[in-house]
């Protein structure tokens, strides 16, 4: 059904919607090209939330250029949008400009739209295909594929360690395990994120500031800290910078006078608090991440936490995607991954698929997605 070129093309869209990799939450990263005579006249990517979509980016690009556009050949790496939310629809914007054919890499999860744009295309007596390099474009829209479908956000806990699988000394020592690029590319994974999540013990032992500062981008995401307690120190740097940099601290109660006192001086510094008790008095972290796709339209969590926060998120089934960092050398006795109950047998594991493995300097880093 696609020739060659056509599969060029999407490529070329695709690498459009990579651009929107850091910019477009909670919108899903979309790429478009528009091709006529069988050269590119337009591109485009989603901006920034509240600004243009990628077939609007596309055909702007293309008229700035003195193109005609009637008759051209429409690659975009999601299915049109035709409801109006902060931007109108952009199937009025392409059947306004009559191409010939409009080729999707994907239909879009959204409820809203799921078929309903390629349907007004193709009842506007523009040719429609979709389906076109559609596991790529699935894997730039984990997260908005997640929260639509799911109602829930694309879980990523990033880990690094020894080659013995120790993430610190036993006296908590972990800066630094890997090296400098693998802790760049960490950022870059950061950087995607709508929000980084970490524990209240890891802000204690390691102090982080948990924004993005290896990669360039326009967006930084929330931080939150999961703090039963409310035992932050005030002083951590992950509370500074606050008007620029969101933070959001999800504690168990915060009603009793001695939180009430500790909620109002993070309040007092623009921290959010909220409260989301489990039935033992910790955090309920499945209704966590509800509540951040339902209400905070996020798409993608990234968690850089310690020992006891990692168990209890893989105890809970809240993670999708595993990304370990194994730095070449071992530790011993130390502080392992996250803790998981013992396998009573080993028939009983749950295993991970393998999807990317990549080098970075003297460390390798592996992703793992659930089966």
């Amino acid at each position: 059904m696609y020739s060659a070129v056509d599969h060029q093309f999407m490529s070329e869209a695709l690498a459009e919607a990579q651009k929107a990799l850091y910019l477009a939450n909670p919108n899903p990263r979309v790429g478009c090209v528009i091709v006529k005579a069988g050269e590119v006249i337009g591109r485009g990517f989603t901006q920034k939330v509240g600004q243009a979509h990628a077939e609007v980016q596309a055909i702007a690009d293309a008229k700035s250029k003195g193109n005609s556009l009637e008759g051209a050949i429409v690659y975009v790496t999601l299915e049109p949008c035709n409801h109006t939310g902060r931007t109108p629809p952009c199937v009025d914007a392409l059947i306004a400009i009559k191409p010939a054919k409009v080729i999707a890499a994907m239909s879009d999860p959204n409820p809203l739209v799921a078929g309903k744009g390629l349907g007004r295309l193709h009842a506007a007596g523009i040719e429609v295909h979709s389906g076109l390099l559609a596991a790529e474009a699935q894997a730039l829209n984990r997260g908005f594929i997640s929260r639509m479908t799911r109602g829930v956000p694309w879980v990523r806990m990033k880990i690094a360690a020894s080659l013995d699988g120790k993430t610190a000394l036993p006296d908590g020592q972990s800066q630094w395990i890997t090296g400098p690029l693998a802790r760049a590319d960490g950022h870059h994974w950061r950087a995607q994120a709508c929000a980084i999540i970490t524990g209240a013990g890891t802000v204690k032992e390691d102090d982080p500031s948990l924004n993005v500062r290896e990669v360039i981008t326009e967006r930084q995401p929330w931080r939150i800290i999961i703090d039963s307690k409310l035992e932050t120190p005030l002083n951590s740097k992950i509370l500074r910078n606050i008007e620029q940099l969101g933070v959001m601290m999800i504690c168990a109660e915060r009603d009793s006078p001695a939180s009430q006192e500790k909620v109002r001086a993070f309040e007092a510094l623009g921290v959010e608090v909220l409260a989301m008790p489990n039935a033992f008095g910790k955090v309920d972290l499945p209704a966590l991440f509800a509540y951040l796709a339902k209400d905070r339209e996020m798409n993608e969590i990234h968690i850089e936490s310690g020992f006891k926060l990692n168990g209890s998120m893989l105890r809970e089934n809240c993670v999708d995607e595993l990304l370990l960092y194994y730095a070449p050398f071992f530790i011993g006795d130390g502080i392992g991954m996250a803790n998981v109950p013992t396998l009573p047998s080993l028939d009983l594991r749950k295993d991970w698929q393998v999807i990317d493995h990549s080098l970075f300097g003297p460390d390798v880093r592996l992703r793992y997605i659930k089966n």
